[in-house]
């Protein structure tokens, strides 16, 4: 009997495991998770504080009797010695495997800075300590968020909506900086601004400040806010050590190399999820993107190819499409920005084109002003491809589409099309 054993219980590792066990009924697939949920969805987070979004939860008894896989929750697996784990939590002892599929995803960076550890300092870390947090958070009055990335301009949202006086400190000059241009930055600022949100730009935390071990200010670079509640949200890193243990070489991102088949450069060892690098379907080059969709297709092309012992399926180049929001503005991005392009030495040109969101004849789309939008582009003048940045209000659950030529790539005349996916705008589905 073929023996599966995947790490990491998130969307890429429940995604494996379950298409294993579909694609060869006959393997024992055990899926060893460290907390007590399966196949949770993080991106649903700060909906959750303030509107009980469900998260898609999965305990480990619900899990195994639906997917009919083995499941070792709140379990830590450790390298052993050959094709052996050593597993310890809930589930002690060895365990072999045939295959092993890594998918360890993400964890936050906290920053290097003093009082992250008082008591109403939160990090958007895991679905499991939502109700924690959101109790806390319901008590404060003023909250500050550090980092304008997405979660912290969707915390920023909620909190707003949940009657709070809300701060947000980012060290770029513009909110989503590794999202959008400065231009558009800049419309994404002035909203939140005239939302309610006090922007604290091109600052960074000093240290946290506390009484009798509990919150009460930030310190930041030009002065102190105060503050009942802080929530971290300043990015995350890829949970490769494990991998690195067993040998597998880590990519040009930090997070780990795998072929077009997710199989790592230790033959048996795939690796799926935010703990995988992918290729850039614009650029050619190895990229990162920690987000579900491209986790859950990650780990349905590792499930297939574990189970069936081949080379069945790719996991190809990815466009790099995302789409966030701000109460009713919705921000997207499909490819590179600018600033990646200018890193790259290519010679960026942009453009920027205003538009209506929808047709005239559609409800809702009779020529109000309330529901223009933008889009900014960028196409390299010696490369076919580029970027795009869609700028919506009032917008219905946008998709973006871009058009590319990229022999380069060896492809010729295709079509990218990505439904960007953030809980705000889009369905997502995991294990299918």
């Amino acid at each position: 009997m073929r023996q599966i054993v995947v790490v990491g219980g998130g969307t890429a590792g429940a995604t494996a495991a379950s298409k294993a066990k579909r694609v060869n009924p006959s393997a024992r697939v055990v899926l060893v998770e460290v907390r007590s949920y399966i196949t949770h969805a993080p991106c649903a987070v700060p909906y959750a504080l303030k509107y009980g979004t469900r998260l898609y939860l999965y305990t480990a008894e619900e899990f195994a009797k639906q997917r009919g896989v083995e499941v070792y929750a709140n379990t830590k697996a450790e390298p052993g010695e050959g094709n052996k784990l050593k597993l310890t939590g809930a589930h002690g002892g060895i365990i072999e495997w045939d295959v092993l599929i890594i998918a360890t995803g993400a964890s936050p960076r906290i920053p290097p800075v003093e009082g992250v550890d008082l008591r109403g300092v939160h990090v958007v870390r895991h679905p499991a300590e939502v109700w924690e947090m959101r109790d806390s958070l319901e008590k404060a009055t003023r909250v500050v968020v550090v980092g304008g990335g997405y979660i912290g301009v969707e915390m920023a949202e909620v909190l707003l909506e949940m009657g709070k006086r809300v701060t947000l400190v980012e060290s770029g000059r513009w909110v989503l900086n590794k999202m959008v241009d400065e231009e558009l930055g800049r419309w994404v600022t002035e909203y939140m601004q005239a939302m309610g949100a006090d922007l604290r730009l091109g600052e960074s935390v000093v240290r946290i400040l506390g009484k009798d071990g509990v919150v009460h200010g930030v310190e930041i670079t030009r002065g102190t806010v105060e503050a009942d509640a802080v929530v971290l949200a300043t990015g995350v890193r890829p949970n490769v050590e494990l991998a690195k243990a067993l040998g597998a070489r880590l990519g040009e991102t930090g997070a780990v190399w795998t072929d077009p088949y997710m199989e790592t450069s230790v033959p048996g060892v795939y690796a799926a999820g935010d703990v995988a690098e992918a290729i850039s379907a614009v650029t050619g080059r190895p990229v990162w993107l920690p987000l579900a969709p491209y986790a859950n297709k990650m780990g349905y092309v590792a499930g297939v190819n574990a189970a069936t012992g081949d080379k069945v399926l790719r996991f190809p180049p990815v466009v790099g499409a995302t789409v966030t929001k701000f109460f009713d503005m919705y921000i997207g991005k499909a490819g590179i920005s600018e600033v990646e392009a200018k890193e790259l030495g290519w010679q960026a040109r942009t453009a920027l084109v205003n538009m209506r969101d929808r047709a005239p004849f559609i409800p809702g789309g009779g020529g109000e002003d309330k529901n223009k939008g933008s889009s900014r582009g960028r196409c390299p003048r010696w490369r076919p491809g580029g970027g795009l940045h869609p700028l919506r209000r009032r917008c219905g659950g946008p998709s973006c589409a871009t058009y590319r030529e990229a022999p380069h790539l060896g492809y010729t005349r295709r079509v990218f099309l990505h439904a960007p996916y953030r809980t705000c705008v889009a369905p997502s589905s995991s294990c299918r």
